[in-house]
């Protein structure tokens, strides 16, 4: 197959979740069928990775562009169609640039990468069958925001203002779509229940690249003080809204239940909210780093207290190849298929949080346990190899049997 790719960013280095998700897919699309990429550059940013994606893909394009201001209330948000999350990505040089991009050229699919992209398919590009790849589904991901996040009366009417015009968008995606490739079945149930009964959908759940995640890589110790670690962006609104839960209700009570606590809060740009977690004894804020494998490595447990859901998190497959036990909420490990007890600890309260956290911190054979079965998981069916062979293989029958149906009408 030729198949077009289209992303809003240029993934690589692959130091933000969604990152991981978006590479190692075209990667693995690139292994069996012609790929051309074209990727977005905000502020010109990581112009100079071309020749990372030139030694798999076809043709590579990357595009600059900046956002717009976003809209103000009246006339321009309200008399807009368009939800503004997704007018904020709405360029005319960039809906040229890829008109430019395909002119002359013949594709089977075209992939991209969310709603946001998927915008630029109407019109002179309605021909082409189109996969949208969700790293999140927008309307599910801003539903469960509003309900974690407290905010002011103007905040909730523009929620509200942008969440029913973003129903009308995911549905109108939705017919247009040849697919959807969404990260677990709790986000194919949503699409079913609130979007589209009728869209194709495929689950490819986020997974992780076994070669670098490898502990055997790694020569860090485990830290002598019990340590637990969290890790991600931490300017991206669920991981900073988890720590917020986790400070407001669970570290105290953690810290009665063990006084020697070490907190590592892992991830680049954090916010000033993080930062000033490092005032709390013990609790270490790194930024970014180089190289976050020797975290994982020192830590006894990775917490993952998520409370806004949508999409799968990598930092959980992650901390289980390098053989770290996780802690989390049911929504911070959706999509992954985990066994409570087996693969991973469950809690979704802060008493049964911090529970769960001091029971694994004092049980070495609970830890070992989960260490040994989380690896295994994450080799048997989380590798990204296995993942991207898998939507590689669905695009082959799928399109290539709509394809014989469509010449069958003729």
């Amino acid at each position: 197959m030729r198949i077009l790719v289209v992303y809003p960013y240029i993934p690589f280095p692959v130091d933000r979740g969604t990152y991981q998700r978006t590479f190692h897919l075209l990667r693995s699309l690139a292994r069996d069928h012609e790929v051309d990429l074209l990727a977005l550059s905000e502020n010109s940013e990581r112009l100079d990775q071309k020749a990372v994606f030139g030694e798999f893909c076809s043709r590579v394009e990357f595009v600059p562009f900046q956002h717009p201001q976003w809209p103000r209330l009246f006339p321009d948000r309200l008399l807009s169609p368009l939800p503004t999350t997704v007018r904020h990505w709405c360029l005319p040089h960039v809906e040229e640039a890829i008109q430019r991009f395909v002119a002359g050229r013949q594709y089977d699919l075209a992939h991209v990468c969310d709603i946001v992209m998927a915008q630029y398919f109407f019109g002179s590009l309605s021909h082409l069958p189109l996969a949208v790849d969700r790293s999140r589904v927008d309307l599910q991901f801003q539903l469960a925001q509003r309900e974690a996040m407290s905010s002011g009366m103007r905040q909730t009417v523009l929620d509200w203002e942008n969440l029913v015009k973003l129903k009308w968008f995911e549905r109108r995606i939705a017919k247009r779509a040849s697919v959807e490739v969404v990260c677990g079945p709790d986000d194919e149930t949503f699409i079913r229940q609130s979007i589209s009964r009728t869209v194709p959908v495929e689950v490819v759940t986020n997974g992780v690249d076994l070669d670098y995640f490898d502990p055997g890589a790694c020569r860090e110790a485990r830290s002598a003080q019990p340590t637990v670690l969290f890790c991600g962006a931490m300017d991206y609104t669920p991981n900073v809204d988890a720590l917020r839960w986790f400070f407001g209700g669970i570290h105290e009570s953690l810290r009665r239940l063990v006084p020697d606590l070490q907190v590592l809060i892992v991830g680049k740009s954090p916010v000033a909210e993080v930062t000033a977690y490092a005032r709390h004894p013990g609790v270490t804020v790194t930024g970014g780093v180089p190289d976050v494998r020797p975290y994982y490595r020192r830590a006894w447990l990775q917490i993952v207290p998520l409370r806004i859901g949508g999409g799968t998190r990598l930092k959980i497959p992650e901390s289980m190849a390098m053989g770290t036990p996780v802690v989390s909420t049911t929504i911070g490990a959706q999509g992954l298929d985990l066994r409570h007890g087996e693969d991973i600890l469950l809690a979704d309260t802060p008493e049964a949080f911090a529970r769960e956290t001091a029971r694994a911190l004092g049980d070495g054979a609970l830890r070992s346990h989960l260490e040994i079965t989380g690896m295994a998981t994450v080799r048997e069916r989380l590798s990204w190899r296995q993942l991207g062979r898998q939507l590689s293989e669905f695009y082959a029958n799928h399109f290539n049997t709509r394809a014989g149906d469509r010449k069958g009408g003729l």
